[in-house]
């Protein structure tokens, strides 16, 4: 009886780790027949599990059921959704906190002490910070993504950064995630462009639209590394005296594009509201740099330049004897 709830067991966790498993896969996963795979199923389904027979191809799937099956995780997948529950516990989605608490607490109770151990580790070396946003509403967020997966045009009420407010007809195509903020990348039907929109400023006009073709979108849209680039009043081109292999080890991807130079040197893209922040962070990167645009930032990097040498200037006057 023992061996036969430990199969059952395992069963359960290999159905849960394909869409659809055949017979011949399940029996070699387990160890046995195709006969003992097919009783071991309808004692699943007895129990309250829906196992699916799926047509043409001798398999079965884990459909959805009146109830949440047991969730059975290997120790990397189990350390990575605590790490996951704890982050939204505090994270950018509103309305999960408290939930993704809840689920926390559950699954530290149930974690070996050798797992708990490393979930405790990465807590105590890991400083979050301030989301620096407002928290995307739990709903929204879902609706978007169904929108992604379904392929269904997207048409929804949009505040850009200026304060201007607008309906945006899109067809949705990937949500991405900078630990900071929420974006989804589209295809902006009345501007027959690839567009990125924070998900924070967006509310969806349901039902969602007819279906659509998927598009290929450019790499650096999917990749998020131009979302700090996009919608913002300034976008500077500056130069980093250092080879790009260093300077991504400083500038995340959330941050800005990298580009290779010369092997020396690298290209940064980046964006931003104001000419100061560029300006102050792109100097505590530590390297060499030259502005290249716009022509407000390359004035008031100069302007900056100055004001702080002249501050330089008369701290040494005046610690002089």
């Amino acid at each position: 009886m023992r061996e036969t709830s430990a199969r059952l067991l395992r069963l359960l966790s290999v159905l849960q780790s394909a869409p659809v498993r055949t017979g011949a896969e399940l029996a070699e996963r387990l160890g046995v027949d195709t006969r003992t795979v097919r009783r071991d199923v309808e004692k699943l389904r007895s129990l309250g599990y829906p196992v699916e027979a799926t047509a043409g191809l001798a398999g079965y799937r884990l459909g959805s059921g009146a109830r949440l099956p047991p969730l059975l995780l290997d120790d990397d997948e189990a350390v990575a959704v605590a790490v996951g529950l704890r982050t939204a516990a505090g994270g950018t989605v509103a309305g999960i906190e408290e939930s993704s608490v809840r689920a926390l607490t559950k699954l530290e109770r149930m974690l070996p002490s050798r797992l708990r151990h490393r979930v405790s580790t990465l807590r105590a070396v890991t400083v979050p910070l301030p989301a620096g946003s407002a928290p995307v509403d739990a709903e929204v967020l879902t609706a978007v993504a169904a929108a992604c997966q379904a392929h269904e045009q997207l048409r929804f009420d949009y505040v850009a950064a200026d304060g201007s407010a607008a309906v945006r007809r899109t067809e949705p195509h990937r949500l991405l995630h900078t630990g900071r903020r929420w974006y989804l990348v589209a295809w902006d039907l009345d501007r027959a462009d690839w567009r990125t929109f924070r998900v924070d400023r967006l509310r969806p006009r349901i039902p969602a639209g007819p279906r659509f073709t998927p598009r290929d979108p450019p790499s650096h849209q999917v990749s998020g590394a131009g979302i700090a680039a996009g919608g913002y009043r300034y976008v500077a081109r500056i130069t980093l005296h250092a080879p790009l292999a260093v300077a991504a080890d400083r500038v995340a991807p959330s941050v800005g594009t990298l580009e290779d130079g010369d092997g020396d040197s690298c290209t940064l893209v980046a964006g931003s509201n104001s000419l100061d922040e560029i300006a102050l962070w792109v100097a505590l990167f530590g390297f060499e740099f030259e502005v290249h645009e716009p022509p407000e930032l390359v004035e008031r990097v100069g302007e900056l330049a100055g004001l702080l040498a002249r501050a330089g200037g008369r701290s040494r006057t005046a610690s002089s004897p």
